[in-house]
């Protein structure tokens, strides 16, 4: 069976996302291997493009559905990647005229589904393979790093490529590259991992075989990082944030609309919250650069969050500068944040931030 929809999905008969759901139903876990066996047989960049050939064929577009054929985006030709592109609508710029960072993670999301939607997954929850699906298991972040170079303007084209790979035994990692379409420019990157959590018990589980299996077969299959440089600012701890903080907002309620199709508060709502609490005469003089954030707990509809922010002194050796202030004229300002429980106190979310000198 396996051996038969690999050679229809090569032959382009079929979409091999189509023949890659198949054979995980088939009782998976060896015909997965068998799959995943015969792309390696292939040396190198030949075995990746027969598999593309298979995703992308079927007539061209008569075998897409109405969104993937207007969507711009696709698999790039080795397949272990993706690639789409977006208009900057007006509703996504603020009070610079330029995207917001909620804007650009809310794009960071939306690409990295419709690759797993174009290679067969995600059809119910983010990312899902089919055995994620039968176990009612679902991916939940539990760290996001941003840098942004070059805000895009109302009206420009963002190119994002993203990619997905393994890390370690308890998740994965998805990682991504922003440029500007019309000049090629790098304008940003991103990077994040993921650890598996059962949608009915809330509890994390530790990524299986057949779930590994089952999307390694779509991942590079020697490490790529966007962010290959040592000590690069996406590796660093952050510290948990010394009480009391510089500035608070307290009692933010998650809205309706703020709630997933996981049934939790979407992780792009957690980066508002925390810039809710930065201080006025940073947001009208600086841009935001950089912003990682840790996920501790998730956040349920009815809970009340707290939002607390304190400068950070690489500089001095401080990592709180609770006791003194550092001039908002200097071009990088960086600040520790945390997002606790106003009911409980709970850590929900712990952050940190660099904010470069507004150029107007």
């Amino acid at each position: 069976m396996a051996e038969m929809l690999r050679f229809c999905a090569a032959a382009g008969l079929i979409r091999y996302s189509e023949a890659a759901v198949a054979a995980a139903e088939c009782r998976g876990r060896r015909r997965w291997a068998a799959v995943r066996c015969s792309s390696r047989a292939i040396p190198g960049q030949e075995a990746a493009s027969r598999l593309v050939a298979g995703v992308g064929a079927v007539g061209g577009a008569e075998g897409k559905g109405l969104a993937e054929r207007l969507r711009l985006g696709s698999l790039v030709p080795d397949g272990l990647s993706y690639k789409e592109s977006f208009v900057v609508r007006c509703y996504e710029v603020g009070i610079n005229k330029t995207a917001t960072v909620e804007t650009i993670a809310n794009l960071l999301q939306e690409v990295g589904c419709n690759h797993a939607q174009s290679v067969g997954f995600s059809t119910d929850g983010f990312a899902t393979t089919p055995t994620m699906r039968k176990l009612r298991l679902i991916w939940v972040t539990s760290r996001m790093h941003i840098e942004i170079y070059k805000y895009p303007a109302w009206g420009d084209v963002v190119e994002i490529e993203t990619w997905c790979q393994g890390e370690g035994r308890i998740g994965t990692r998805r990682d991504w590259i922003l440029k500007d379409l019309a000049t090629g420019e790098v304008i940003g990157r991103a990077t994040s991992k993921w650890v598996m959590m059962n949608q009915d018990t809330r509890k994390l589980q530790r990524v299986s075989d057949e779930v590994r299996e089952e999307y390694l077969v779509f991942c590079p299959r020697t490490p790529r990082l966007s962010f290959p440089e040592e000590n690069n600012g996406s590796l660093k701890k952050i510290p948990k944030l010394a009480d009391p903080a510089q500035y608070s907002r307290l009692g933010l309620v998650p809205r309706r609309a703020d709630l997933d199709m996981n049934q939790h508060v979407n992780n792009v709502t957690y980066i508002g919250w925390v810039l809710e609490s930065m201080p006025q005469e940073i947001i009208d003089t600086h841009e935001l650069q950089t912003i990682t954030l840790d996920y501790r707990r998730e956040c349920q509809h009815d809970d009340a969050v707290d939002s607390l922010t304190s400068s950070e002194f690489a500089e001095n050796g401080s990592t709180n500068g609770i006791a003194t202030t550092k001039p908002h004229d200097q071009e990088l300002q960086q600040f520790l944040h945390f997002l606790k429980s106003s009911g409980t106190g709970l850590e929900i979310n712990r952050g940190r931030t660099e904010w470069r000198k507004l150029i107007r």
